[in-house]
């Protein structure tokens, strides 16, 4: 049975959700200005960018296993409240590296609240139809409020200083704290089984080993930090499936991960959440410094793609029961790609805003037709005292995701952002002229080519206007592997995940598997 006031419950997870989901976007749309007011190189405002997704990231699978044992809402709760502080914390960072470490705070806190939405859902309504419009709305309306943080921090910054945007979630988390504790179950189907703490340990060194090796990969001289980090990761993942393996109750169960309905649409998931999140990322740059968007144009530029998630999460939701996920999810990789190749072929210096929203409307039909499958088939194919780790999962698609799509598409940017800069330098007639401090500030991002322009006016156009060329170069090579992620994808999803039949058959092994389990056998 649905929980009861289930509309009321469903709209509270959706809120906690919002907060998390909104929190990962704000930043975004600040860049520009975090940039000038710091004077941040590049790395640094990928690190700003991607820190909440860090955080999140490194965190959800640990963070889940302990709703699952101890109380998802008490860790909501938790969560939710100290994600207050954290947005505190961001708004009024001194410095840049104090403002990324308060966003890996943020990540954390969220860690603790948004796997646990997803889970509760799982807990409170039974598998079936019902479940899977609660997941479609989850899904549609979380990517919606990520896609309209853009508008609201725009304005935000039309009035105020960049810091006001990370207050954006501060009334909304108290709201939802407040209607979490009023009207959320405790402790519906949650299991008594220990927590694997030293396995969830070594998942928050490998997924923040992983994404800080792909971000430190770009930087001047830190290819040996990137090893590091890298080593790191490797070594830990390593430490991770042995542990797994052996463990009595393991953080994450392999058995359940190797399942393809379950694997498949993980992989999925993280390339079309991840690929949200690296668009909004590079388009709201794009938006600001290319064509030179006001911050609230720019916010209200993406608009269309947060419309079209909701509109078609009803859709996506019928999609999923009439024909089966496998296909909905192509629908979706098909869509996006598309909006990619729109923006590598129509997106540049002279873009009229109809190119911008019928990319945006594109990848925003993408997410919202893949977004329901992706997490549908991670909650239905584990046991519901395992909802944690499917949720965790889910989170990742998001975060994980999130972290290494914007890193990847974000280091993209700034190798392709420097090498067209270095050859705009290397061709300019005054090339002889141009020192290796100013050749470096030049080089290390669009911030810093603006603040050359401005100490050198009799330049001013011609640093402007390469600036310009070169972040479309580096852009241009984004929207590409955005493309190429779509293909892989979809061919990870043609070839392995089933058709409706299959996928009907393969949830019926895997409930007869489930029963037989001790865990389900003590419940």
């Amino acid at each position: 049975m649905e929980p009861k006031r289930a509309p009321v419950v469903l709209a509270t997870l959706i809120l906690v959700a919002a907060v998390a989901n909104l929190n990962l976007a704000v930043a975004n749309v600040a860049l520009p200005s975090i940039g000038d007011a710091f004077d941040a190189s590049q790395t640094s405002l990928n690190m700003i960018a991607v820190g909440f997704s860090l955080g999140l990231a490194a965190s959800v699978l640990y963070l889940g296993a302990v709703g699952d044992r101890y109380g998802r809402k008490l860790l909501l709760l938790v969560g939710t409240g100290l994600s207050i502080p954290a947005a505190l914390l961001a708004a009024f960072a001194w410095t840049e590296s104090v403002l990324i470490l308060a966003r890996v705070f943020g990540g954390i806190c969220a860690g603790m609240a948004y796997p646990t939405t997803l889970a509760l859902i799982t807990a409170l309504w039974p598998d079936g139809p019902k479940r899977t419009a609660a997941i479609a709305k989850w899904s549609a309306l979380g990517s919606g409020a990520m896609v309209l943080a853009p508008l609201v921090a725009g304005w935000l910054l039309e009035n105020f200083w960049w810091g006001s945007v990370f207050l954006i979630t501060v009334p909304l988390a108290a709201i939802a704290w407040l209607l979490a504790w009023r009207l959320i179950p405790a402790h519906v189907n949650e299991t008594t089984e220990p927590v694997d703490n030293l396995g969830g340990v070594l998942s928050v060194v490998l997924i923040a080993g992983l994404v800080l090796a792909i971000n430190f990969a770009p930087t001047p001289g830190g290819l040996p930090l990137a090893a590091a980090f890298g080593a790191l990761t490797l070594v830990t993942a390593l430490l991770f499936v042995r542990r797994q393996q052996r463990a009595s109750n393991p953080l994450y169960d392999l058995t359940i991960a190797s399942r393809r309905l379950f694997w498949v649409a993980a992989v999925a998931g993280i390339i079309v959440f991840g690929t949200l999140m690296g668009t909004m990322y590079i388009g709201q740059q794009f938006l600001q410094n290319v064509l030179h968007y006001s911050t609230l144009a720019a916010g209200a530029a993406v608009l269309p793609s947060s419309v079209a998630m909701v509109l078609v999460a009803g859709l996506s939701a019928r999609l999923v029961v009439r024909s089966g996920s496998r296909s909905t999810l192509l629908i979706g990789f098909a869509c996006i790609a598309a909006g990619f190749v729109t923006m590598l072929l129509l997106w540049g210096e002279q873009t009229a805003y109809w190119a911008i929203a019928l990319a945006y409307v594109l990848i925003g039909l993408g997410v919202g037709f893949a977004g329901t499958p992706a997490s549908h088939s991670l909650t239905a194919s584990v046991p519901v005292h395992r909802a944690g780790m499917a949720s965790g999962t889910a989170d990742l698609q998001r975060d994980l995701g999130g972290a290494v799509m914007q890193s990847v598409l974000g280091v993209l940017l700034t190798v392709g952002y420097a090498s067209a800069m270095g050859a705009a330098i290397a061709g300019a007639p005054n090339a002889n002229q141009i020192n290796d401090t100013v050749q470096t500030q030049l080089e290390k991002s669009f911030a810093g080519a603006e603040s050359v322009a401005r100490q050198y006016p009799q330049y001013s156009d011609a640093i402007q206007s390469a600036a310009r060329a070169a972040f479309l170069h580096g852009a241009n090579w984004a929207y590409a592997a955005g493309i190429l992620a779509m293909v892989v994808g979809a061919l990870v999803t043609w070839f392995w995940y089933p058709g409706k039949a299959g996928e009907a058959a393969d949830l019926a092994e895997y409930a007869r598997a489930d029963e037989q389990t001790p865990a389900a056998a003590s419940r």
